[in-house]
């Protein structure tokens, strides 16, 4: 092997070994934001608002394409209480969801799922879209911000 080829072989590795490490962190953060999605809607299907309040930031941000802003947390969950609760169950759709990492903050889940209303017996769900952006700080996570898109 010539020279100039073994001076740029270990800068070859670390940029492999680099980029395989980034690939673990993702794969591991993939799995924590997919355990984190289940454990939040299944708190949603089974009405668990203590564990839902658990779950959202003090600061939360919820935007929808229905009714703008919510900003307040209590409101956020006198809603579901009130909207959801034994009427709205969500699934979501297998292999929907992306994770991005927030260097230094988190992580942003984008996704889509389906809700099903049990009120509406004709009502055939839609996919519809969803983006959370969730904060790690020292080691638990929480909801900052929500966009739901029916």
């Amino acid at each position: 092997m010539s020279a100039i080829k073994l001076k740029f072989l270990p800068l070859l590795l670390s940029i492999l070994y680099a980029d395989y490490c980034h690939a673990q962190d993702t794969t591991g953060l993939h799995k924590t934001i997919v355990k984190l999605d289940s454990l939040f809607f299944d708190a949603y299907n089974t009405c668990n608002i203590e564990k839902q309040a658990a779950f959202y930031s003090d600061s939360i941000e919820f935007y929808t394409d229905k009714n703008g802003l919510e900003t307040s947390k209590k409101v956020i969950l006198e809603n579901t209480k009130k909207y959801i609760c034994d009427k709205v169950t969500r699934e979501l759709i297998k292999g929907s969801i992306e994770v991005s990492p927030l260097p230094g903050y988190g992580a942003a889940e984008l996704g889509s799922h389906l809700f099903h209303n049990s009120q509406e017996k004709n009502d055939v769900p839609h996919p519809s879209k969803f983006v959370i952006i969730w904060r790690n700080k020292d080691g638990k996570w929480t909801i900052t911000k929500v966009i739901s898109l029916h």
